[in-house]
């Protein structure tokens, strides 16, 4: 069974932070940060166990900033030459996880103290990452902020770089949102022109990751800078914009379908069966359709299909699922079955009654029918 990363932040990785911490300042009261924030622990989810940490960063490093800024940096492992691993400290010093809330220690402490903290965020981010703390910077000194991002943007370590795309997300997971940025990116769009085409896909990820939140609130604009970047791409740009349009293709936005070559298709949905017309809670619903071509020519198609699902007061609700890719031939009929799985999930709430399945092909609806699911 696969650990939970909450419990990256146990007792012996805290006390192991403690003493580094320790090492860097012989007043550090090492025992009772550890209790202070070991305090509750398994009771507490991966967040609330790095505030919880951080609190105790408040309460025991020098009031003095800049001591303090000394004391983390004295606690920090060596830097990596690659890949940080994020799961735990070295004997050399705190890294991975650890690092977190020490992140946010100084993105709530270091306000008053702007370029100590740049240079802190940017020793941090090459042994975890920085992302959620540089973001309190970007929201009470956004100008000052993406002017240093900038000269990040082509700084040697791919991890300073990725920190740029990454701690902008308007709507970065885990991390509070960017208003400013949800109502208007436009002063981050210069950031991510400069990283599209870097050499490491850990940084193009997260460059696709940074226009996939756009996205969600300005699909139009998304498209353009797809088709912008489309034009001449390279391989690695092509996969970058694909996955920056992901939501935007699971939504079937027209402007962008058409961008990455899915334009109106020329076919009829023959058949839609459903083999499964009632479903049990935990069993599977199984369907199968019949595409015909009704073009001369070769067309590139996505297939989407939506599930309808039944909510508690009576409405229905759409989810929509990945199917097929490729290129429907001249002519031709495509077949395609699907089984999709109706069983206990976190992230939604099942009611009985009549629920439907509609199917999409490069954004346009071709149909849809209903099943029933049983609860038991």
């Amino acid at each position: 069974m696969i650990e939970p990363f909450k419990n990256m932040f146990n007792k012996k990785m805290i006390a192991a932070m403690g003493i580094h911490f320790q090492r860097a300042w012989p007043d550090f009261d090492c025992a009772g940060f550890t209790k202070m924030s070991t305090k509750g622990l398994k009771n507490l989810e991966l967040k609330e166990r790095s505030s919880q940490i951080t609190e105790a960063l408040c309460t025991f490093l020098p009031r003095d900033f800049d001591k303090a800024a000394s004391v983390i940096l004295g606690s920090l492992a060596d830097e990596y030459g690659g890949d940080v691993d994020v799961t735990v400290n070295t004997e050399s010093g705190i890294s991975g996880w650890g690092v977190m809330p020490m992140v946010e220690y100084v993105g709530l402490q270091g306000l008053e103290h702007f370029d100590l903290s740049m240079s802190l965020f940017k020793e941090m981010t090459k042994r975890f990452t920085s992302e959620f703390g540089i973001r309190h910077f970007l929201l009470a000194e956004p100008r000052r902020t993406l002017s240093v991002l900038k000269k990040w943007a082509k700084d040697s370590n791919y991890h300073v770089r990725r920190l740029v795309s990454e701690g902008t997300r308007p709507r970065l997971p885990w991390a509070m949102q960017l208003p400013g940025f949800i109502d208007d990116p436009t002063p981050i769009l210069a950031l991510l022109e400069i990283l599209k085409d870097d050499k490491e896909e850990y940084v193009r990820r997260s460059v696709a990751n940074n226009l996939n939140d756009i996205a969600k609130d300005h699909p139009d604009l998304v498209a353009e800078i797809a088709k912008r970047w489309m034009k001449d791409a390279e391989k690695n740009r092509e996969k970058l914009v694909r996955h920056a349009c992901r939501t935007l293709i699971k939504q079937g936005h027209k402007k962008t379908l058409k961008v990455l070559g899915y334009g109106t298709l020329r076919a009829e949905l023959e058949t839609l069966d459903i083999l499964t017309p009632s479903v049990n809670f935990g069993n599977e619903l199984k369907f199968e359709i019949s595409l015909r071509s009704t073009s001369t020519r070769p067309q590139n198609f996505i297939i989407d299909y939506a599930i309808h699902h039944q909510k508690a007061n009576g409405t229905t609700t759409p989810k929509i699922f990945k199917c097929k890719t490729g290129i429907l031939k001249p002519s031709s009929t495509l077949k395609v079955s699907r089984k999709h799985p109706l069983k206990k999930i976190t992230t939604r709430v099942y009611y009985p009654g009549t629920h439907r399945v509609e199917i999409f092909v490069n954004g346009s609806s071709f149909g849809a029918k209903d099943f029933e699911l049983i609860m038991p």
